[in-house]
């Protein structure tokens, strides 16, 4: 019997995992890098052990910290949770061999499906060797791990090298694996998977399909259970691969078998020989609690009985520190408070006041919603974001109400290419007009020597905001009747709330503060000083670094004084296990170069100057 548990992971997983624990009645064990000393994993568990160091190489990579872990901890199983270790049979197999009880499937039945290509040749799909043109597009794909981590897409021959080299490097960083693979890239499919829960005593249950098309960078966004509009016959096909699959390896525990259908056709794409981020769809449409049942597996429990039957259907956003609107570059800085109105269960790795760092996952939470129908979960898990209360970082909160309310989505006719096609009209910025006329009014309440508003005459008063990118000047001004703005009525104000009759109607506004950074309802607005610092002045043409992250690569010969064009690679940045690339705005010449590879910048930071060609 297990009674204590470590999990070998962070964040949200290791929180959701201990969750279960305590209801069980078992023991916790968390790990924690220096950055995350603080974490709320760490925080919450019954007893947790330090990694030193900072980044996943130096702390949650390194299974022999993580078993000594375990040992000094007096845990007797651990739980690997998704991505670092979770598919690394080495790190099974030392589990296995300091006599603690590992939570997962065989080391054997990770070693052969853990690795894609190995995956692939095992379900009879050999990879692509000797690229050429004809094969274009293809995809290069990191042979461990998941999450869109070292994968690119290439369309260019020329550009495969580079891609490869770039693929292999994340997935190095983020898996400790560097091994890449090509194959063919099917274009705009549906992405769909079979989640499969299976015993020591030969026992599979497949339990149903979970649709996963909605990607950024080949990773999930939005994902729901039962996978909408399949054919019967295409629906018990994937069930029944999936099957095939885990008896291949003799496979026991939670695993997913995934696919890609295009055309009618279900295309084998890998086995995950581990907890998926998305489990909690299946968990809300098949009444069970998948990591209880993880747990009891590997205590050498049955399943028992047929397989549980699915009611209704479910829904889950993940909700990042990103913004979809520059390139989904990951955010960092303060989470001042999230809070998410129910019914929807809420699976996060923080609090408020908990700080988003550089080194891991850009993830703050998943949302799950879960109704009779699709129609109803669909509008319960709208409505819920778009009235959460999201004080920090930028997020992609915008990105998932519009996704989950757009016509291709509502209708079920989303495919892996949905962002592609929509993201300008997804991204565009629809701000509140009024929020900086609240912001102000807000701003002059909290300040008044008076604490309310003066009964005598004044000149207008003015405050400018930074709201979505763009400055905005609000005005306003006392009268003996009140106060006035610009038309609209003034029907309450204090320092947290401000209510305007806007067009005969009266809408209410909540204004938060921290610092400079006002929240007006879900609103975030700037403050500008009065008369702004010389000092934060670029030249035209600077590039700033858009988040905090290290600059690992410059491209090959580029000094001041090379010409280059516009949309060219000039840098490359890596940040929260991704790199991303800095391209030249215009054509012209690089008239500066302020970094060199190895060095660490903040968000802002002047990385080159390029001057535009006449």
């Amino acid at each position: 019997m297990i009674t204590s548990v470590l999990v070998a992971n962070r964040g949200e997983i290791a929180c959701r995992v201990f969750r279960t624990c305590h209801d069980l009645g078992i023991r916790t064990v968390a790990v924690h890098s220096d950055a995350d000393a603080t974490a709320l994993h760490a925080r919450v568990a019954d007893a947790s052990v330090r990694l030193p160091g900072q980044t996943p190489a130096d702390t949650y990579l390194r299974g022999e910290l993580i078993v000594k872990a375990a040992l000094a901890a007096g845990a007797d199983a651990v739980h690997p949770g998704y991505g670092f270790l979770s598919e690394n049979a080495g790190f099974a197999r030392a589990v296995l061999d300091a006599g603690l009880c590992w939570i997962g499937p065989p080391p054997a039945a990770i070693e052969a499906m853990a690795s894609k290509t190995r995956a692939k040749q095992l379900m009879g799909i050999r990879p692509l060797t000797d690229v050429t043109e004809a094969d274009l597009p293809v995809l290069v794909k990191a042979a461990a791990g998941g999450g869109g981590r070292g994968m690119r897409v290439v369309r260019r021959l020329a550009d495969l090298g580079a891609e490869l080299a770039a693929a292999r490097a994340e997935a190095a960083s983020a898996f400790g694996d560097g091994e890449v693979f090509v194959e063919p890239y099917v274009e705009n499919g549906r992405h769909v998977e079979v989640q499969i829960l299976a015993d020591t005593h030969g026992t599979v249950w497949p339990l149903g399909t979970r649709d996963c098309s909605l990607q950024r960078r080949h990773q999930k966004v939005i994902e729901e259970a039962p996978a909408p509009g399949l054919s019967q016959e295409l629906d018990e096909e994937v069930r029944a691969l999936a099957v095939r699959a885990a008896r291949a390896v003799d496979y026991v525990g939670a695993g997913t078998v995934e696919f890609l259908v295009a055309d009618g056709r279900a295309h084998f794409l890998e086995m995950n020989t581990r907890l998926q981020v998305e489990h909690p769809v299946t968990e809300a449409v098949f009444g069970i609690d998948l990591v209880a049942e993880q747990i009891r597996i590997a205590e050498g429990h049955p399943l028992e009985g047929d397989s549980p039957r699915a009611c209704g259907h479910a829904v889950e956003a993940r909700l990042y520190a990103e913004d979809p609107a520059r390139d989904w570059s990951p955010q960092t800085g303060t989470l001042h408070r999230l809070s998410v109105p129910g019914p929807v269960r809420l699976d996060t790795g923080y609090t408020d006041g908990d700080e988003i760092g550089v080194h891991y996952d850009p993830m703050l939470a998943k949302a799950v919603a879960h109704a009779p129908t699709r129609t109803e979960a669909v509008r319960r898990l709208a409505t819920a974001l778009e009235r959460a209360v999201i004080h920090g970082p930028v997020t992609n909160r915008d990105l998932l109400v519009r996704s989950l309310r757009h016509p291709e989505f509502t209708a079920a006719r989303m495919d892996t290419g949905f962002y592609d096609r929509h993201l300008p009209d997804l991204t565009e910025p629809s701000p509140d007009p009024h929020a900086p006329l609240a912001a102000a009014l807000a701003d002059a309440h909290g300040r008044s020597r008076f604490g309310g508003w003066r009964n005598v005459p004044s000149r207008p008063q003015a405050k400018r905001y930074v709201m979505a990118g763009e400055e905005h000047e609000a005005r306003y001004h006392h009268t003996r009747n009140g106060l006035e703005a610009d038309g609209v009525r003034v029907v309450h104000a204090d320092a947290g709330l401000v209510v305007l009759e806007v067009d005969g109607v009266e809408r209410k506004y909540e204004v938060t503060r921290y610092g400079e950074q006002v929240y007006v309802n879900t609103t975030a607005l700037t403050a500008l000083p009065r008369f702004p610092d010389p000092a934060t002045q670029h030249a035209p043409g600077s590039l700033l670094a858009p988040m905090p992250g290290t600059v690992v690569r410059v491209a090959d010969g580029l000094t001041a004084g090379t010409p280059v064009k516009a949309g060219e690679p000039l840098l490359w940045l890596e940040a929260m296990k991704m790199q991303h690339k800095i391209t030249a705005p215009v054509t012209g010449t690089l008239t500066g170069l302020s970094v060199v590879p190895g060095q660490q910048v903040e968000p802002g930071a002047l990385l080159a100057v390029v001057k535009e060609a006449p």
